[in-house]
């Protein structure tokens, strides 16, 4: 689809809105972030002073968005409902997510009393099951530094179902073809799927949630199958499998929150060392209303591999009103082994030497509506 194209057919979603408001509603949402970001340790360590530094706009502290959402009342206890989310690059106006025009989100679905009933582009199961003890986010100093695949919980040809029942919630989603996109990198993985092959980039995922009001625990389980040759991530056939299952809590406090947490990956995709543990904590504390503190520290470690990577990051916000916050934040990632993460997934990244370490200073400006 051409650039125009998609422009055209945007338009023709807005234009569409009149029509569903007269018996439902639709709303216009969004996010803008964009922070200026400086990396020590390209190359290298961030301690060595000859090692050059790396100056550029991205990512800073929440994905950039533009979405609409609609629902309408059926009647009975029944409502239909859609979303349509597309990703943006500010710094450079595209498309994210591989260039999808909705490329976070597209889907429709029907909502009652059991729960909802959804078919699309759509979050896996893992993205709820880490939500609540994740709130540092998935911005470019997030935990996606040390695993690209947190960022990335979506799934293309969905069928998801999440329920909500007292303090309990449950969900599950399968997936006939997990990623339609053909670009090399963990938003756009060349797994179509919708083959013969009963297993060729399939996805399914669970979760389970209970709330006890301050404070929560969550478990998610999602599998993807891989596809071809020249799918993403070495996941070259169906018979290879990336399996993540995770185990978090939270708790709420006047103040702030606090969250912990526990990932462990089966990666077939990669032979060498296929299986790894990430822990992490993080902390959120409101010092005056305005100015809110938010860190986290986390580990991944390789099984039978000298393989880790440590990452410490802070982030201080002031919030000028309701919607629009200003930011500095401080990423520190330290590898061993073979290991060479960046401390951020801005891109263009330039990551350390193996085993070595890197920081990324960032300053933005985040504006919601």
């Amino acid at each position: 689809m051409t650039l125009r194209s998609k422009v055209l057919l945007c338009a023709a979603v807005v234009a569409s809105a009149p029509a569903w408001a007269q018996s439902g509603s639709v709303t216009v949402y969004g996010v803008l972030d964009e922070a200026l970001e400086y990396n020590s340790g390209l190359n290298g360590n961030y301690r060595e002073q000859a090692n050059p530094g790396q100056w550029r706009l991205g990512l800073g502290s929440v994905p950039s968005r533009l979405g609409f959402r609609g629902e309408e009342d059926l009647g009975g206890g029944y409502r239909a409902l859609f979303t349509l989310e597309s990703g943006l690059n500010v710094d450079t106006g595209m498309l994210g997510q591989g260039g999808r025009m909705f490329g976070r989100q597209s889907w429709v679905g029907l909502a009652g009393e059991y729960g909802t009933v959804s078919a699309g582009r759509q979050y896996t199961m893992r993205y709820y099951g880490m939500l609540d003890a994740d709130f540092f986010g998935s911005g470019s100093l997030g935990l996606g530094t040390l695993d690209s695949g947190i960022p990335n919980a979506r799934a293309d040809n969905a069928l998801s179902y999440r329920g909500t029942f007292g303090a309990f919630s449950v969900g599950a989603q399968y997936s006939f073809g997990r990623d339609a996109a053909s670009g090399n990198n963990p938003a756009a993985t060349n797994c179509p799927g919708e083959s013969t092959d009963a297993t060729q980039c399939r996805e399914w995922s669970l979760m389970g949630k209970y709330d006890g009001g301050n404070w929560g625990l969550v478990s998610a389980y999602e599998r993807l199958y891989g596809g071809t040759a020249g799918t993403y991530g070495g996941l070259t056939s169906p018979s290879l499998t990336d399996s993540r299952l995770t185990v978090n809590g939270y708790l709420k406090m006047t103040n702030g929150r606090v969250g912990l947490g526990w990932l462990g990956r089966d990666n077939e995709g990669s032979p060498a060392t296929p299986k790894s543990n990430m822990f992490w904590l993080e902390g959120e504390l409101t010092v005056w209303a305005p100015f809110v503190l938010t860190g986290v520290v986390a580990q991944v470690k390789f099984d039978n591999s000298p393989d880790k990577a440590t990452e410490v990051a802070l982030r201080a916000n002031y919030w000028l009103s309701k919607r629009t916050t200003v930011y500095v934040a401080d990423a520190y990632v330290d590898n061993g082994g073979k290991l060479a993460l960046p401390a951020s997934t801005n891109s263009p990244g330039t990551p350390p030497l193996p085993g070595k370490s890197q920081n990324a200073f960032q300053v933005g400006v985040s504006h919601v509506f």
